[in-house]
């Protein structure tokens, strides 16, 4: 049956927004969306990057009396000073790896049996993380020091490996490095404006050939569908790990990845097309 290309930009974005800051990877979820609904090519790839930033300004809503303190207090006070110091240091590791190494990795690793396998090895670290005894010793982001954001940092590059999960990378970092459930959570929002902006901003940039007018329809459709959907995610989110921990992210990652190699072998999905 045929549908509306605006309908696939509203199910894309509704996928970004729920899938983007869970520990259960976007990407390959909207390789999968992507490739059901036949929207795939290059300008479909453009436009599932291009979605984030509706899934950005949903944290930047949910969160936007701390960070406007944040930000119009930077110049006098040091804990607003050593946030913002915090966020960019955190972001470097992502940023110059990605640099370094991006282009390989997406020749080499954007495959369905690495990505399978990052799904399934993702879910198992989080199975481990949740039974170790958990020593917190952060448990608000005040008491962040340099170090644990370089140490997050570090976790969330993990994410270049397709299938990993930026947010799931951050937040299980978070854990192992001993900052509470809600600080590792909130920490992997905040460092998303950047990562995620940036990135966005680049590839638009980079693939600027590809925007075109008529495509604004689609451009609106995904990214109030994309917003909608993370800020309902981010608050139900807050309220899950009030009372629960990761271990339901972690079978369903496990599942999903038994998923990728079943679409793979059957020729249903091209998860080498990511």
């Amino acid at each position: 049956m045929p549908h509306s290309p605006l309908f696939d930009a509203l199910i894309l974005g509704v996928v970004e927004g729920l899938t983007e800051f869970l520990p259960i990877s976007s990407t390959g979820h909207l390789i999968l969306a992507g490739d059901l609904l036949g929207f795939n090519d290059d300008r479909g790839k453009l436009f599932e990057i291009v979605i984030q930033s509706g899934a950005i300004l949903a944290v930047i809503w949910e969160y936007r009396h701390r960070l406007r303190s944040v930000l119009c207090n930077a110049a006098h006070d040091v804990a607003a000073r050593r946030f913002l110091s915090n966020l960019g240091i955190a972001f470097l590791p992502l940023a110059v790896l990605g640099l370094a190494f991006g282009k390989a990795i997406k020749a080499h690793l954007f495959n369905p049996v690495f990505v399978a396998t990052t799904f399934i090895l993702g879910g198992l670290i989080i199975l481990w993380a949740e039974r170790r005894e958990h020593r917190i010793r952060v448990v608000e982001l005040d008491a962040l020091t340099p170090a644990d954001a370089l140490k997050l940092g570090l976790a969330q590059a993990c994410a270049l490996l397709p299938g990993t999960s930026r947010s799931g990378a951050t937040i299980i970092g978070g854990l192992l490095f001993g900052l509470s459930r809600k600080a590792a959570t909130e920490f992997s929002f905040f460092l998303a404006i950047p990562t995620l902006g940036l990135a966005t901003l680049y590839q638009l940039y980079k693939e600027r050939h590809l925007l075109v007018w008529d495509d604004l329809g689609l451009w609106v459709v995904g990214f109030l569908s994309a917003f909608a959907s993370a800020f309902l995610c981010v608050r139900w989110l807050l309220r899950y790990i009030a009372s629960h921990d990761f271990t339901l992210f972690a079978w369903y990652r496990i599942a999903f990845g038994l998923v990728v190699l079943a679409t793979w072998q059957a020729g249903w999905v091209d998860w080498s097309a990511a």
